[in-house]
């Protein structure tokens, strides 16, 4: 085996179970994927269908080409696509991870959000490490139309010059993509750190100034 994908295997497996164990996901919900470099045969590797997070083997990601075909093992997660539609639009997304997130999700349930931003710009690192967090309405677990969304979406926030790290699927909860499993795990930390905060406070503080926010893109390039 390539030792790219040997690498890879084991670091989705480590970021399921450390996703597991701290509560972001639960039972068999929730999907990771990363992208296979070309060198090491190409496509994604992504959980299987009804995985738990928290006990994932190696061995047992399922394998896809660039047309979603499965090269190796059992059948992938019922939102593949949307996986494969995120790594065609996203050159630099290295992983995908979608989650239940109970804070992100209890939001959702309380319509919190509009569909350009899920939370307001409320913490510095909020802005800095996530950015803006449209929110797509709901449609049943791996819809093919979920792909098309997220897909109008991106083309609706790039127009803007916006770069997008994370989208909020109403009553089912974030997909966050990074680089890196390790880079998409701290984005979705960060996230759902915030929606914590944010039905903690019940909603009542103030956002960042316009004047803080361009200090933050000024200073640390933050996409806002």
């Amino acid at each position: 085996m390539h030792p790219d994908l040997f690498h890879l295997r084991r670091e989705l497996c480590r970021v399921g179970q450390s996703l597991f164990q701290r509560g972001y996901v639960h039972s068999s919900a929730g999907n990771i994927s990363a992208r296979v470099p070309a060198a090491a045969g190409g496509g994604m590797l992504i959980t299987p269908s009804d995985a738990c997070l928290g006990f994932l083997e190696p061995e047992t990601l399922a394998w896809l080409d660039v047309n979603g075909q499965c090269l190796a093992g059992p059948p992938p997660s019922k939102s593949h696509l949307l996986h494969q539609r995120l790594y065609d639009l996203e050159p630099d997304a290295g992983c995908v991870l979608h989650t239940h997130s109970s804070h992100l999700v209890a939001l959702s349930l309380l319509g919190g959000g509009s569909s350009d931003d899920l939370l307001p710009p409320l913490t510095p690192y909020y802005v800095m490490k996530v950015g803006h967090v449209p929110c797509i309405p709901y449609l049943s677990p791996g819809d093919p139309h979920a792909a098309h969304r997220l897909a109008d979406t991106l083309a609706r926030h790039h127009a803007k010059g916006l770069r997008l790290r994370a989208v909020m699927q109403e009553r089912l909860g974030p997909t966050v993509w990074g680089p890196s499993p390790s880079a998409a795990m701290a984005t979705l930390e960060e996230l759902e750190e915030t929606a914590r905060l944010w039905l903690l406070t019940q909603g009542q503080p103030a956002p960042l100034t316009p004047e803080q926010i361009d200090d933050l893109r000024r200073r640390f390039g933050a996409s806002w």
